[in-house]
C-alpha cells in the first residue's frame, strides 16, 4: 500500500514548514528511518526519516516551498504500485492523522474562517493581523485553497514597515520573531532574581570534569552541571515544570530540559529528555550531540520537542545577567549569567567571591511569586552544594 509523506507538525502552534532540501531522488528507493527530507520550522533545521520502506514518486513540494502541516509532498511505493490519484483530496486526511499523532493543532485550512464577502484566514493569521495592524482583505493566502496563513500576515507586515528590500529572513527568523512577539505580549512574564556564590560550584564543576575527562568521557561544561542541578530541582517543584494549556495547568510528569543553543539565523530549542535521571556524563554527551546536530542542521524531530523547561546561557558571551522570553506552552525559563568576581560580605568581613546571576521568567498563569521564590530558593541551595544534590 502507498504510503504517504507529509508536511509534519513537530509542534502545537506549527502551520507550516519550509522544504530544504529532497535527501532522495524521485525514483529512488528509500529505506524506512533513512533521512528523506530537510524541513525548516521556527525551532531549527530538522532532518525528517522515511516513514516506511518504497520508491519515491509523486513529488508535489518542490525546494523552497512553505507548505501547510499535514499535506501529502510525496508517496512511497511498492513496486507495480502507482501513486493515488486525487492526492491533494488525501491531504486532508493526513493531516488529521499528523496532528492527532503529535498532538498538533488542526492546520489552517480546517479551521480558517472567512469574513463576510472576504477571504478565508486562520483564527491564529486573524490574531497576528490584529496584534501588527495589518489589512488583509485584499491579501492572497499561500495556504490551501488561498487560506491566508499568519507567515502571510508577518510578511503584510514587514513589507508595511521597510520602506526599501532589506536583509531577507529566514524561516526561522521571521517565525521566531512572531513566536517571541506573541508570547511577549500575550503570556504574563514575571521575574524573580538571585545572586548565588558560586565558588563551590566551579570547584565541583572542575573536579567533576576532570574525573570524566580521565575516564574518557565527553567534555563537561558548566552549563551540564547547570543542566543536571536544575532537573533535580525541578523534579521537586512540579508546577515550575508545568505547561499552560490554554485553559487550565498540566502538570508534566518528566523534567524534559529545552537547551537554546544559538544557530545560524536564530536560537534552536534541543532538549535533554529526563534529564533529573542521567548523571552528568550523560547530560554532558547529549548536549554535545545535539549542539553538533544544530549547528549543521541536522536536528531530528525529537530534539526540539517535548520541552518543559529552558535553560538560556550567556555566560560564555561575558553577560553579567539578563532576563529571557518563555516559550509557550513551557510556564518558565531560567536565564544564566556569567560568573564574575565581586566584592561581597563574608562574615562581616569584605572579600571577593566568584557570583552567579540567574533570573527566572515565569508564566503568573502557571506560577505565582512564592513558587517562584521557593524554587529558586532551592535552586541556589542545590548550586551553592552540588556535591550534596548529585552524591
Amino acid at each position: 500500500m502507498a504510503i504517504s509523506v507529509i508536511m509534519p507538525a513537530l509542534e502545537m502552534a506549527q502551520e507550516t514548514g519550509k522544504l530544504l532540501a529532497w535527501k532522495k531522488k524521485e525514483g529512488e528507493q528509500v529505506a524506512k528511518g533513512e533521512p528523506l527530507l530537510e524541513i525548516e520550522t521556527d525551532k531549527a533545521v530538522v532532518e525528517i526519516e522515511a516513514p516506511g520502506d518504497g520508491i519515491l514518486a509523486g513529488v508535489t513540494a518542490q525546494v523552497g516551498a512553505v507548505v501547510p502541516v499535514g499535506q501529502t509532498i510525496a508517496w512511497l511505493l511498492k513496486p507495480g504500485e502507482q501513486v493515488p490519484a486525487q492526492t491533494a483530496a488525501a491531504a486532508p486526511s493526513a493531516r488529521s492523522v499528523s496532528a492527532a499523532d503529535r498532538g498538533a493543532a488542526a492546520p489552517a485550512a480546517s479551521v480558517a474562517q472567512a469574513s463576510a464577502g472576504g477571504p478565508q484566514i486562520s483564527p491564529k493569521a486573524r490574531r497576528l493581523a490584529k496584534e501588527l495592524g495589518v489589512d488583509f482583505s485584499a491579501l492572497r493566502g499561500t495556504g490551501p485553497d488561498g487560506v491566508i496563513t499568519a507567515e502571510d500576515i508577518q510578511a503584510a507586515a514587514a513589507a508595511a514597515a521597510a520602506p526599501s528590500a532589506g536583509e531577507p529572513m529566514s524561516q526561522i527568523a521571521r517565525l521566531m520573531a512572531e513566536r517571541t512577539t506573541q508570547s511577549w505580549t500575550t503570556v504574563p512574564h514575571f521575574f524573580v532574581v538571585r545572586e548565588i556564590d558560586a565558588t563551590r560550584l566551579v570547584a565541583e564543576h572542575k573536579r567533576r570534569a576532570a574525573a570524566i575527562e580521565q575516564a574518557q568521557g565527553p567534555r563537561v561544561t558548566l552549563t551540564d552541571l547547570l543542566v543536571a542541578l536544575v532537573a533535580r530541582t525541578l523534579a521537586k517543584h512540579p508546577r515550575i515544570n508545568a505547561t499552560w494549556t490554554g485553559s487550565a495547568i498540566r502538570l508534566n510528569k518528566d523534567v524534559m530540559i529545552s537547551l537554546a543553543i544559538a544557530v545560524p539565523d536564530g536560537v534552536a530549542g534541543t532538549v535533554i529528555p529526563r534529564a533529573d535521571a542521567l548523571d552528568l556524563a550523560a547530560i554532558a554527551a547529549q548536549r554535545m550531540e545535539l549542539t553538533e546536530r544544530a549547528r549543521a542542521n541536522k536536528l531530528r524531530p525529537a530534539d526540539i520537542t517535548g520541552g518543559t523547561f529552558t535553560i538560556s546561557n550567556l555566560g560564555m558571551y561575558q553577560v553579567d545577567s539578563f532576563t529571557a522570553i518563555i516559550t509557550p506552552p513551557q510556564a518558565a525559563i531560567l536565564a544564566v549569567g556569567g560568573i564574575v568576581d565581586r566584592v561581597v560580605a563574608v562574615e562581616g568581613q569584605p572579600a571577593v567571591r566568584p557570583v552567579l546571576t540567574l533570573t527566572l521568567s515565569s508564566d503568573h498563569r502557571v506560577i505565582d511569586g512564592a513558587r517562584a521564590a521557593e524554587f529558586m530558593r532551592d535552586l541556589a541551595a542545590a548550586l551553592q552544594d552540588p556535591e550534596k544534590i548529585l552524591g
